[in-house]
């Protein structure tokens, strides 16, 4: 895995991790009894991006290193997981 390849894992964890923190501790408008004028009641009363996304980092940065490092020191390659082409030989 090269520079390019680790930073696009990163990546594709980072924002699988987000899509799941999202929705915890959800509040809508319509639940906190205030809601905007103009935007939906299912609106976020407060969306903390920022928390989340620290706590996206702080859960992401792990996985990616474990990863990473079977990716790295060969623990599993394709031929591990190739099941089509083992049975067939």
């Amino acid at each position: 895995m090269n520079l390019t390849g680790g930073i696009v894992l990163f990546a594709v964890i980072w924002f699988m991790v987000f899509f799941v923190v999202l929705p915890i501790r959800f509040k809508s408008q319509e639940e906190a009894g205030e809601v905007v004028p103009g935007t939906p009641p299912s609106a976020p009363a407060d969306a903390q991006i920022g928390r989340k996304a620290k706590i996206t980092t702080l859960i992401a940065v792990p996985i990616w290193a474990a990863l990473a490092g079977v990716i790295l020191f060969g623990g599993l390659t394709i031929h591990d997981i190739d099941f089509y082409h083992r049975l067939h030989d």
